[in-house]
Formats: structure tokens, sequence, C-alpha cells
């Protein structure tokens, strides 16, 4: 397999006026929010924020059941 990018089965991608678009470092500077939130939903969180979700709930439903044994 050939990945020549001057094959011309594989042509570089061109703008409008025919120049060559690195469209790589074009997506990644391209700030727009309206895909940003779908990059987030997309992209997992990380195990560390997971755990510090679950032991934030725990300690809530820990007082809560406090609260339940002591008649408040």
């Amino acid at each position: 397999m050939n990945n020549d990018s001057n094959n011309p089965a594989n042509p570089l991608p061109t703008d409008t006026a025919g120049k060559p678009v690195n469209v790589v470092e074009r997506d990644l500077q391209d700030r727009d929010d309206d895909t940003r939130a779908v990059d987030e939903v997309i992209t997992p969180t990380s195990t560390r924020v997971k755990e510090q979700d679950a032991e934030e709930l725990r300690r809530k439903t820990d007082e809560i059941e406090r609260k339940v044994a002591d008649g408040n």
C-alpha cells in the first residue's frame, strides 16, 4: 500500500482556490462550540472523576441515612 500524498488516487484536500489544506491542523484549531458539547459527551471522562463523583454520592447517602435514623 502506498501512502504517497502525490498519488492521484489519494489527492490532498484543497480549498475553493485550489490551495492545499491541512485538515488535521484546521480541525485542531477549530473551536466550534456546537461540536464541543458533542465531543464532551462522546469523550469518556477519566476514572478518577467518576470515583470522586461516586464518593461524593456515598457521603450524601450516608448523611441522609444518618438523618433518617436519628428521626430528623
